[in-house]
């Protein structure tokens, strides 16, 4: 369940989802599918959620009381992919108890939320202090009551007990990618002004017309108008939101991916997923110095770190990637075979799995997390109201 993030999540969809459904288990994924102009994938029973955005979030948790209301009985294990969705879920846990059905619920923890916090320019400033105070308090309170997946083995430091982490690897391909080319660099993943948006035009602008950048993904309101006048004057190409399985096929045989991300706390402990895409299909990677992103780069030779919010410095490392084919040919078959044995979701989606399944014959023998009697049951294939 998600109101925050694309329907299409490489981490929810693609790998998680995808992971539940390769060992059998029927998934019901909640998610704002209409808000982003997208229907479920074949053969996955989707239901459709209003989206959270800026300060409107109260719409779209009346939607999602009303469904763990309804559905959550149904169902084994209810994972959570939202901090805000924690909010739905007191009143909702004691209906669940009178039925005598509560499945397992689960929070997947996606990032630093205090952190996030003064990066969202909705909220006002004088409000973030107390609100980061907030939600490390609901951040205990749910260690509590829920189960807890974390993303990256740093977040452990926000939290009192030790909880598993399914880190958010990407997929290798099962064939060697081509070759890295020349003449083509690509940024994959959310653009915004704090993830480097705005210098991976200024980037363009400065390779151009030598060589062309490709932006593939989403933007935010802050950088969407930049990035379409850049794409209209043809100084970089901007694909737009493309679904993660077919974003992938555009970067293999690039010179370089680039993440640009800024020096922000919530990007501190978090290892941006785009790098290890790039590592997966063979394309030299061109960073700032994020600490797990220029650890993949010092560590597995997969490419170069450069200044933060210096896009001379962005542009001079590619052209050095370009004039060095034995550079380039080296960063990508390090980066690519270090991507295959050591950073290979293929290899950890058993693991997320098997653990889902072992928390929900845990609550159906005995108790779960938050202390209420469980009993599995298998779930009803209807379509819940307001389902696509």
């Amino acid at each position: 369940m998600t109101v925050v993030h694309h329907p299409e999540d490489a981490r929810i969809l693609h790998r998680e989802i995808g992971a539940l459904r390769e060992r059998g288990h029927h998934v019901v994924y909640a998610a704002p599918f209409s808000a982003h102009g997208v229907v479920p994938r074949p053969g996955l029973e989707g239901v459709d959620l209003p989206r959270a955005v800026g300060r409107d979030r109260r719409t779209a948790l009346r939607a999602v009381r009303a469904l763990l209301a309804m559905r959550g009985p149904e169902v084994d294990v209810v994972l959570l992919h939202d901090p805000e969705l924690l909010l739905a879920l007191p009143g909702t846990v004691r209906r669940w108890r009178r039925t005598g059905r509560s499945p397992v619920a689960v929070w997947d923890v996606h990032e630093d939320t205090a952190a996030a916090l003064v990066m969202k320019g909705w909220l006002p400033r004088l409000l973030r202090p107390p609100l980061r105070l907030a939600v490390r308090g609901a951040e205990h309170l749910a260690e509590r009551h829920l189960r807890l997946l974390l993303a990256e083995d740093a977040y452990q430091d926000r939290f009192r007990r030790t909880h598993p982490v399914v880190l958010n690897l990407a997929g290798a391909p099962p064939e060697p990618p081509e070759p890295p080319g020349c003449d083509r660099v690509v940024y994959l993943g959310q653009l915004s002004r704090a993830r480097g948006a705005l210098d991976l035009v200024e980037t363009a602008r400065l390779l151009a017309p030598e060589i062309r950048v490709e932006a593939i993904g989403a933007a935010n309101p802050d950088v969407r108008d930049a990035l379409a006048a850049a794409d209209r004057d043809g100084v970089l190409r901007w694909h737009g939101f493309v679904p993660n399985d077919r974003a992938l096929a555009l970067l293999s045989g690039a010179l370089a991916g680039v993440s640009l991300l800024h020096d922000q706390p919530n990007y501190r402990h978090s290892r941006p997923t785009k790098v290890i895409e790039y590592m997966a299909h063979g394309v030299p990677v061109v960073t700032t110095p994020t600490p797990l992103a220029a650890e993949l780069v010092d560590r597995h030779g997969c490419g170069m770190t450069v200044p933060y919010e210096n896009p001379a410095a962005a542009a001079a490392a590619i052209r050095r990637l370009r004039d060095d084919p034995g550079l380039r040919l080296h960063a990508a078959r390090s980066g690519y075979e270090a991507a295959v044995a050591r950073l290979n979701w293929c290899d950890r989606s058993a693991e997320f799995a098997t653990l889902l399944e072992a928390w929900a014959k845990e609550a159906a023998s005995g108790t779960t997390a938050s202390g209420g009697a469980a009993r599995t049951a298998p779930p009803r294939r209807r379509q819940a109201a307001g389902s696509p």
